[in-house]
C-alpha cells in the first residue's frame, strides 16, 4: 500500500480481452519514466494487462511473461520494459541483477510481482492490483503513488459505469469498452 495514498479506481473486467482493453486505455496516459507495478496471484492477468498496454503503445512483438529472462524490452511509441520478479526471492536479487536501470527513464516499466521489491519500489508509480483468477471476473484496483500518476485514473474509458455513483467502483463492459 502507498503511504499517503491518493484516490483510487476499481474496475471489474469480465475476461482477458477486457483486461487488455483496460490496459490499452491506460497506455494512452503513459509518459517516459513511468513505473507500473502489477500485483496479483498466479493467473490473475498481469501478463494480459502487459499485452494490452504494449499493443496500445504500438508494440507488434508478442508480449510474454519474461519469467526466465526477468526483463524483456519492446519498442513502440515508448519503450516498454516488462519485468517479471516471480522467480526472485527479494529485492536484493533484482537490484543486484541490474533490473532497474537508467534506460527505463526513456520508456514505461511494468513490473509483475512488484511486491517482491517491496520498499525498493519508488513511490512515484501506479499500482495495479488484480484480484481474481481462472474464468472469474477480475477486480482491478488502480492506485496512483503521487499526483502525476492520477492521470491514469482519468484514462479509464468513459464507457465504464460507476457502480456506486462516485467514480470509485466501475465495471468494464464485456466488449472491453469499445
Amino acid at each position: 500500500m502507498i503511504a499517503g495514498q491518493l484516490s483510487q479506481r476499481v474496475v471489474v473486467t469480465r475476461d482477458a480481452a477486457s483486461t487488455r482493453a483496460l490496459a490499452g486505455a491506460l497506455a494512452a496516459a503513459a509518459r517516459p519514466g513511468d513505473m507500473i507495478s502489477l500485483v496479483g496471484d498466479l493467473g490473475a492477468g498481469k501478463t494480459q494487462f502487459a499485452k494490452g498496454f504494449g499493443a496500445a503503445l504500438g508494440i507488434t512483438d508478442t508480449i510474454v511473461s519474461p519469467s526466465f529472462v526477468l526483463m524483456a524490452e519492446y519498442r513502440g511509441r515508448l519503450p516498454l520494459f516488462h519485468v517479471d520478479l516471480y522467480r526472485l526471492a527479494d529485492a536484493a536479487d533484482a537490484l543486484a541483477g541490474g533490473l532497474i536501470d537508467d534506460r527505463q527513464v526513456e520508456g514505461v516499466t511494468l513490473v509483475e510481482w512488484a511486491e517482491r521489491l517491496a520498499d525498493a519500489m519508488p513511490q512515484e508509480r501506479l499500482d495495479v492490483l488484480i484480484d481474481g483468477s481462472g474464468d472469474e471476473p477480475r477486480r482491478i484496483t488502480l492506485r496512483p503513488g503521487d499526483a502525476t500518476y492520477a492521470r491514469y485514473l482519468d484514462a479509464v474509458p468513459a464507457g465504464v459505469e460507476a457502480a456506486d455513483g462516485d467514480g470509485v467502483e466501475a465495471a468494464m463492459p464485456e466488449d472491453g469498452g469499445r
